[in-house]
């Protein structure tokens, strides 16, 4: 097996680990339901897949992807590879800078009270937000797989 193909399947696995850590997520909250205790441990434990599992993962693809482009037939300037560089970056950023303060308020609000309309503003924030980020993802899995010119 050339180096190549062994870079193919890490970033494959890299990519099922991570989208299928965040596809999780909302079920897991579903799960946990309006129980405070159940709702706090379920975002904890959301917060420790993700700095455990998910975002190692999504940097192991994002580094294989480089390499892959650089050992294999292929630009940085092709439109699938660019477009979803700019997108992982921008799921990056949009991670790190709304997603996590986001979840952390959701988590204040349900500390201070699950019942409140300023709890069920913050949960429904981070669900739209979750969905948007792993919409995001998909996009990226889409453009890798189907290529377009």
């Amino acid at each position: 097996m050339g180096l190549f193909l062994v870079l193919k399947v890490i970033h494959i696995l890299g990519a099922i680990t991570a989208l299928g850590a965040n596809i999780s997520y909302a079920f897991w909250m579903r799960r946990a339901g309006n129980d405070r205790d159940r709702v706090l441990d379920t975002i904890d434990g959301i917060r420790r897949l993700d700095s455990r599992v998910a975002n190692p993962a999504y940097a192991v693809v994002f580094v294989v992807g480089l390499l892959l482009v650089l050992t294999g037939n292929y630009s940085f300037t092709t439109f699938w590879i660019a477009a979803a560089i700019i997108i992982f970056i921008a799921v990056t950023l949009l991670g790190i800078f709304v997603y996590a303060p986001a979840l952390r308020q959701q988590e204040a609000e349900a500390r201070a009270d699950i019942s409140s309309a300023a709890y069920a503003a913050a949960a429904r924030r981070q669900n739209l937000l979750g969905a948007l980020l792993t919409a995001l993802a998909v996009v990226i899995v889409i453009l890798m797989v189907t290529k377009p010119g």
